[in-house]
């Protein structure tokens, strides 16, 4: 089994968790090991789907103004959470890989594995999530065939960017790629470099 592969059954398995209540306020049972990359991946999917619930309830056109105040802020820690994770499975990435000494030629790929595996997190969720849609007993057959249509090509694209992570580690570990982990500087975050916030203080 590739990493990837390995990758999409954690996400999976989160994702499948999430939903036997299907509530944002479920705190997360990680089933695996603390320090460990599957305590990470597992942890990143469920930041992952919670957030995409959020996201759903945020957008009700009658969510009343203070609820809605209150979700933007747990949106905004989850994202920093979900940075914060993403920059940790970067920091597993070098270890794993500390002993590698890049070729002369070696090339900087545009973006980090961990910052990859972000984006397949997040397939996994719109996969589960479209999947749910094509098999509405709800919705009208014209809907669930242009669900099936768009499923189709989620799995597609989970299948390419799950070979491109592969083959980015297999090049990382050949010393023909080479990574870098640098941290997310969100300025709008930091009392110090948000104008809005030490112009207050």
């Amino acid at each position: 089994m590739s990493f990837t592969e390995h990758c999409n059954v954690i996400f999976g398995q989160a994702i499948r968790d999430y939903h036997l209540t299907d509530n944002v306020d479920t705190p997360m049972n990680n089933p695996y090991d603390r320090g460990t990359i599957d305590y990470n991946l597992y942890m990143k999917c469920w930041i992952d789907t919670v957030q995409w619930h959020f996201e759903d309830i945020i957008r009700d056109p009658h969510i009343d103004p203070t609820e809605a105040l209150q979700l933007k802020r747990r949106i905004d820690r989850s994202n920093q959470d979900r940075t914060d994770l993403v920059e940790e499975i970067d920091t597993y990435f070098r270890k794993q890989y500390s002993e590698v000494k890049p070729l002369p030629d070696a090339r900087l790929n545009t973006e980090s594995p961990a910052w990859a595996v972000d984006r397949l997190s997040i397939l996994a969720l719109k996969i589960y999530h479209m999947k749910e849609q094509v098999e509405r007993e709800d919705a009208e057959k014209e809907h669930r065939d242009k669900c099936a249509a768009k499923l189709e090509v989620l799995l597609e694209q989970q299948k390419d960017l799950g070979l491109a992570i592969d083959q980015l580690l297999e090049d990382i570990e050949a010393g023909t790629k080479y990574m870098k982990v640098y941290r997310q500087m969100k300025m709008y975050n930091d009392p110090s470099t948000n104008p809005v916030l030490y112009k207050k203080q």
